[in-house]
């Protein structure tokens, strides 16, 4: 693009911009429905449907971890089998032997 054609592109945007005259400032509000105010070092107002739900997300997420733990033991305790402390000595335990003083 030419430099010409910059230039009328730049005179014809400032025109648009002279030709609206002064803008005026809108207030806008989101959603006009009801809204709760921020009250300072009070605990929030919780309705009835949002203690509903938030108790209902918790009993699921509960719900999932200990059917999870019940039914598939080995994600929290590991994937291997327990090893039987009673067959090792003395010296794998570090303890060391009774004639040592």
């Amino acid at each position: 693009m030419s430099s010409l054609g910059r230039a009328v592109g730049v005179l014809r945007v400032g025109s648009q911009i002279l030709r609206r005259g002064p803008q005026k400032m809108v207030v806008r509000k989101a959603g006009g429905g009801p809204h709760i105010e921020a009250q300072y070092r009070q605990y929030p107002q919780l309705t009835k449907n949002q203690k509903f739900h938030a108790e209902l997300i918790s009993g699921a997420m509960w719900f999932w971890i200990l059917w999870h733990c019940w039914h598939d033991p080995d994600a929290v305790f590991g994937h291997f089998p327990w090893p039987d402390a009673s067959s090792w000595t003395d010296e794998e335990l570090g303890i060391p032997p009774d004639d040592e003083e």
